[in-house]
C-alpha cells in the first residue's frame, strides 16, 4: 500500500498537539512483528518527540491525537485516564436499529490472542449508541465510548445484535453489493469481493482540553471506502 504523507493527514496542529485522520490498515504503534510502517514512526519524522496519546485498531480510521512534548503527552493521557476526552465513532451495523443514546454497560476482558470478550469479571465498559440513519438492512450508528477497553464498540454492538459490517471477529458479515442490487452481473469466473475490505468503524470526532484548558473539537471526514459504503446504502434504501 502507498503510504500517505503525514502532513496530508493533519486535521489540527498547535505547539503541543497534532490530530490526524488515520487511514485504515495502518497500525498506531509498532506491532509485534517486523518493521511495518506505523503512524508513530511517520509522526516522528514530522516531529521527533511525538507520542501517541491513545490508539485506534489497525482497521479503524479517523481522529487520532498525538503529543509533541512530554508535558502535552501527560496532560492528554490524564484526560483519557479520567474519561474527560469525548469520542464519537461511526459504525455501519447489520440490521435496522433505533438506538436513542442506548447504554451498554457490559464488562470486557481480553483473551490471549488479541481478542476480547464480554465477561462478568472483566473491566467495566460503557458505550452509548445513537442511530444516525437507517437503510434497507443496515444502520449508521454513532458510538460514544465512555471507557476505553480493547474492541469495546465492536463487542458492545455484537451484544446488541448489531455487529459491524465486515467485523468477522465479532459476529459481523461482509457486505456484498449483490445483496441489494437486483441485476448484479459479474464476469464469468470472477468472484464477488466484499464492498469494504475491513470492519466499518471510523473515529469521527474527538474533543479534549489544550494545556491552557481551552477545549478543542476535531472532526475527521470519512475515508473513501467508508464514504462510498454509506453513499451506496443510501442509494439502495
Amino acid at each position: 500500500m502507498k503510504l500517505p504523507d503525514f502532513e496530508d493527514l493533519i486535521l489540527f496542529e498547535d505547539d503541543d498537539f497534532v490530530v490526524i485522520n488515520k487511514p485504515p490498515y495502518l497500525a498506531t504503534l509498532d506491532e509485534r512483528m517486523g518493521n511495518a510502517p506505523n503512524i508513530l514512526r511517520m509522526a516522528r519524522q514530522h516531529h521527533p518527540d511525538m507520542q501517541a496519546c491513545h490508539r485506534l485498531d489497525k482497521e479503524t480510521s479517523g481522529a487520532l491525537a498525538l503529543a509533541k512534548n512530554p508535558e502535552a503527552y501527560r496532560h492528554l493521557s490524564m484526560q483519557f485516564e479520567n474519561r474527560e476526552v469525548k469520542k464519537f465513532y461511526h459504525a455501519v451495523a447489520a440490521g435496522v436499529h433505533q438506538f436513542d443514546r442506548k447504554l451498554v454497560d457490559r464488562s470486557i476482558e481480553t483473551t490471549t490472542k488479541g481478542k476480547a470478550r464480554l465477561a462478568y469479571k472483566g473491566k467495566e465498559a460503557e458505550t452509548y449508541f445513537t442511530t444516525l440513519e437507517t437503510f434497507a438492512r443496515h444502520t449508521l450508528v454513532q458510538c460514544e465510548p465512555i471507557t476505553g477497553r480493547m474492541h469495546q464498540i465492536r463487542l458492545h454492538l455484537m451484544y446488541l445484535q448489531a455487529s459491524i459490517v465486515g467485523d468477522t471477529l465479532y459476529g459481523g458479515e461482509h457486505f456484498f453489493l449483490s445483496s441489494l442490487k437486483r441485476k448484479f452481473n459479474m464476469k464469468e469466473g470472477d468472484e464477488e469481493q466484499p464492498f469494504i475490505k475491513r470492519f466499518a468503524l471510523h473515529a469521527a470526532e474527538l474533543t479534549f482540553a489544550r494545556l491552557n484548558g481551552e477545549p478543542v473539537t476535531v472532526a475527521a471526514p470519512y475515508p473513501k471506502d467508508f464514504r462510498v459504503l454509506v453513499d451506496t446504502l443510501r442509494q439502495y434504501r
